[in-house]
């Protein structure tokens, strides 16, 4: 049975026909390090987990390299707002997106390249380009280096789009442009930017524009051709359209397949720091296990889009619950084989809504074998097989590992709520020395309370 996937080049489901027999290059774009990860964020890294495990459970090398964009506008802004570095705004947020990955079992990929690592490989494809006569360094002297659209007569191909269509790029001073689509390689460092925020190049000091970065750590961990390139749809246009372009006009193949995962929205709009409906990982998993988040996550299509609600992750978790429950009753049971249907429902473009709805299938079998008395292992089996697969297994010792976590994390939110309403107590009797005292006394344990307009919060030092 093929592996078939959606080329969103193409706009059709094709046969998955690797360059090499046997081997996987995958790519995917990771996050930009500029504040904590919500849920719609950690929804690409769930699903191309998925991605990578069904094509190793089909006997496949996979490389799979998914990189880390540590230095850009936002992440300037931002850290210049908060008062701290913008390497130590980037760590910090590293950080805490490996900690929701851990947590909702998102594999790590073969390896993580930092944009910030990868400045050389990137000021050798911009002069390969400039040499090719498909990029040109600013004539206002600002350092700035575009790549020239219109030298490019592909460019738009990914997307489906005419030059002439499509609005200005807004990644730069369009001072310096030739033509207003014409969009950001290198970036030359302003006065108002850290000088930390700059590297050396032919053309002045600065740092590199967003698009070049993927497509120099692509090139260099993968090749100048590979097979797929994932990321959230909303990178259709104009990233993966500008690295596409290019890459290929510095005389890469670059991807065989391109694969989008759909938006998580909220009231009907991308779920983002920018519109204040962010649901950040940490809160969310105070209220639910991680399991059942990335069940939540596996329950839709990757390529639909998802409106995200409580009361939904609230059936789910219910739905998953009822999983485990037969999966306790039938006793400590190995993995078996995988049904067929699982395995044609992923084989179908990672269907795991019709992969899932098998997997309900087999719990209900196997509950009525219980019902009867009858032998359930075999079923068990298959279940544990299949969820093993989309990384659900709750025998896997990473979720066993997670459950202690989130048993030491409610009994200290328990004992330190009571300290806090103690505090609170003190502070309205104007007990000033008490309430002083019990914020020491937490500090001393290592743990770090923030008043905030909606109360106190809490996080280990």
């Amino acid at each position: 049975m093929t592996f078939r996937l959606y080329d969103t080049a193409t706009r059709e489901v094709r046969d998955f026909v690797p360059l090499e027999e046997g081997k996987v290059g995958l790519y995917v774009c990771g996050l930009t390090v500029q504040s904590e990860p919500h849920v719609g964020h950690v929804r690409s890294g769930v699903n191309f987990d998925v991605l990578q495990r069904w094509l190793r459970h089909l006997g496949y090398d996979v490389t799979f390299i998914r990189n880390v964009t540590d230095i850009d506008d936002k992440i300037l802004t931002k850290s210049a707002d908060q008062g701290l570095a913008w390497y130590e705004l980037a760590y910090r947020m590293k950080r805490e997106l490996d900690r929701a990955y851990d947590a909702l079992n998102v594999a790590p990929p073969t390896y993580e390249p930092a944009a910030t690592g990868h400045v050389p490989e990137m000021i050798e494809l911009i002069q390969l380009l400039i040499d090719g006569g498909h990029a040109y360094a600013a004539a206002d002297g600002s350092g700035d280096v575009y790549f020239d659209v219109r030298s490019w007569p592909q460019y738009g191909e990914l997307t489906h789009q005419r030059i002439d269509d499509m609005e200005a790029a807004e990644d730069a001073d369009p001072r310096g442009k030739r033509d207003p689509r014409d969009f950001a390689l290198w970036k030359g460092r302003k006065d108002s930017e850290p000088e930390t925020a700059s590297w050396p190049s032919p053309w002045g000091r600065g740092r590199p524009g967003w698009h070049i970065e993927c497509s120099a750590m692509a090139g260099k961990y993968l090749g100048s051709a590979f097979d797929i390139h994932g990321g959230g749809v909303d990178l259709r246009f104009p990233h993966h359209e500008n690295e596409q372009a290019q890459s290929r006009a510095a005389g890469q193949r670059f991807a065989s397949y391109w694969m989008h995962n759909a938006w998580i929205t909220t009231a009907g709009e991308k779920m983002s720091k920018s519109l204040g409906n962010s649901l950040t990982i940490p809160a969310v998993l105070q209220k639910y296990r991680g399991i059942e988040l990335r069940y939540y996550l596996l329950a839709a299509h990757y390529r639909s889009h998802v409106e995200f609600s409580f009361d939904a992750l609230d059936e789910a978790a219910a739905g998953f619950r009822r999983i485990e429950s037969f999966l306790d009753r039938a006793g400590d049971v190995a993995a078996g084989e995988l049904p067929e249907a699982f395995v044609a429902a992923m084989n179908d473009d990672l269907g795991t809504p019709a992969a899932i709805a098998v997997v309900y299938d087999t719990v209900r079998q196997g509950n009525a074998a219980l019902g009867n008395r009858d032998d359930a292992t075999p079923y068990a089996a298959q279940v544990r097989a299949m969820l093993g697969v989309l990384g659900l297994d709750p025998a896997d010792p990473v979720w066993a590992g997670a459950a202690d976590d989130q048993r030491l994390t409610d009994a200290v939110d328990a004992l330190v709520a009571g300290l806090l309403e103690q505090r609170a107590q003190a502070r309205a009797a104007k007990d000033f020395a008490t309430a002083d005292a019990i914020r020491d006394r937490i500090k001393a344990a290592g743990v770090e309370v923030e008043d905030t307009p909606d109360g106190p919060k809490w996080s280990l030092a």
